[in-house]
């Protein structure tokens, strides 16, 4: 089956994409969800999440204070490898078995550090990043997320940049502050259409 590898950086838009294949057909596996799965109560990250950074970083209801350990490892960097030295393997083996079982036109795999991480590449068949200006994504995140534009840019800083992205890229789909809803659309959909041909 065809994989697509979707990534972008923050406030890009790859979730709007992704969605819209869906729509046509394509199965989803997005790995920022599946972390958000494995971080929940009862998700099998949360004993070692606790036992690593301790119980300041779990939640009353048992899932991970997303936020505190968010501002803890962006402010951290050694912190943030240890966290994702923890969850990657996780995230890993999760998605893999989701792309593996994967039904549907073609299956896109969506990773934000793609680039960054280059495990995936030698498993997916084509990249699309979805490219966004920098003022255009702290604006969407901003408003999205309510973030401090401090936090936003560590987090950006902790990114590829968007060249490094656009160098690797099969596919490009521009989403920045002048695309409109309709124009993503036809984007999508003409990519869609391609990937059709390659199955």
């Amino acid at each position: 089956m065809l994989k697509i590898g979707l990534t972008g950086g923050i406030g890009s838009g790859k979730s709007q994409v992704a969605t819209l294949l869906e729509e046509w057909g394509a199965t989803i596996v997005d790995t920022d969800l599946v972390a958000h799965q494995l971080c929940q109560p009862g998700g099998s990250a949360i004993a070692a999440i606790a036992e690593q950074f301790g119980s300041a970083f779990i939640t009353a209801e048992q899932g991970m204070d997303r936020q505190r350990m968010r501002e803890h490892v962006f402010a951290n960097p050694a912190e943030r490898q240890r966290l994702e030295a923890l969850l990657h393997p996780l995230i890993w083996d999760e998605a893999r078995r989701q792309v593996m079982s994967a039904g549907g036109l073609y299956v896109v795999v969506v990773v934000p550090l793609l680039i960054e991480r280059g495990r995936w590449r030698n498993h997916v068949d084509r990249i699309c990043v979805v490219d966004c200006d920098e003022l255009t994504q702290k604006q969407r995140v901003r408003e999205r997320s309510g973030l401090t534009d401090e936090v936003i840019e560590r987090i950006m800083g902790a990114q590829a940049t968007r060249e490094q992205r656009l160098a690797v890229a099969d596919d490009v789909i521009v989403n920045d502050g002048k695309t409109t809803l309709s124009t993503l659309r036809q984007q999508a959909e003409q990519l869609h259409q391609q990937w059709l041909q390659q199955r």
